[in-house]
C-alpha cells in the first residue's frame, strides 16, 4: 500500500551533510535540529564523566556520547546524547554505529528537542526494546529514570537535589544529581 511519502533509510542518513546540524531518521522521516548549546553540552559532559568512570572501573561495558548513530531499524536511526552498552551488548557496536538497542539511552532535554525526546523518540526506544531510558532536564534540574516493562516505559525514579541516590541500571553507582548542573 502506497503512503504517498518517501520513507528514508540508513542510506539517506549516511548521505546527510557534515554541516553542524543534528540529523536523525525517525520511522522513515528526517528530523533536523541545531547543534546543542553549551549548557546542554556541559550537563552531558558531567554525566558522561561520571558514568564512564563508573562503567570503566567496574568493567560493566561501554559508555558512548553523541554524535553516535544508534540504528534501531533501517528506517530508524537516532543519535541519543549518551548510550550505555552493558558487556552482553558489546557486539552491537559496528563500523556504522550501534546496531540495535543499547542498555541505556540518555537524552538531555533542550527547548528545541524536549517534545521529540519525550514523545516520538521515547516511543521508538520502547518499540525497539531499549531497557532503560533517562531523561535529563537541565531547566527543572531533574533526572527521570524509566524502565521498559512489557513494552511500556514505567517511571522508576524522578531525582533532584543534592542527595546521593542509586540510579538503575547501575546498582553500585551513587549519584548526586546536583553535580550534573553547570554553574552558569
Amino acid at each position: 500500500m502506497a503512503t504517498g511519502r518517501d520513507v528514508l533509510t540508513y542510506q539517506d542518513y549516511a548521505a546527510t551533510p557534515d554541516d553542524g546540524l543534528h540529523y536523525e531518521i525517525l520511522d522513515g522521516d528526517l528530523s533536523v535540529t541545531a547543534s546543542p548549546v553549551p549548557r546542554h553540552q556541559r550537563v552531558l559532559a558531567n554525566l558522561n564523566d561520571i558514568l564512564r568512570a563508573h562503567v570503566r572501573v567496574s568493567d560493566l561495558g561501554e559508555v558512548l556520547f553523541a554524535p553516535i548513530a544508534v540504528i534501531l531499524a533501517d528506517t530508524t536511526i537516532v543519535e541519543p546524547d549518551l548510550v550505555y552498552l552493558a558487556s552482553d551488548r558489546a557486539t552491537l557496536v559496528s563500523h556504522r554505529g550501534i546496531e540495535g538497542p543499547p542498555t541505556l539511552v540518555v537524552e538531555v532535554l533542550s527547548p528545541s528537542t524536549s517534545l521529540r525526546d519525550c514523545g516520538i523518540k521515547r516511543e521508538l526506544y520502547a518499540r525497539y526494546g531499549v531497557p532503560w531510558y533517562w531523561i535529563v532536564d537541565p531547566e527543572a534540574r531533574i533526572v527521570e529514570v524509566l524502565q521498559l516493562t512489557e513494552g511500556i516505559y514505567r517511571h522508576i525514579a524522578r531525582v533532584t537535589g543534592p542527595d546521593a541516590v542509586r540510579l538503575p541500571p547501575f546498582p553500585d553507582l551513587v549519584l548526586a544529581v546536583d553535580t550534573l548542573w553547570p554553574a552558569d
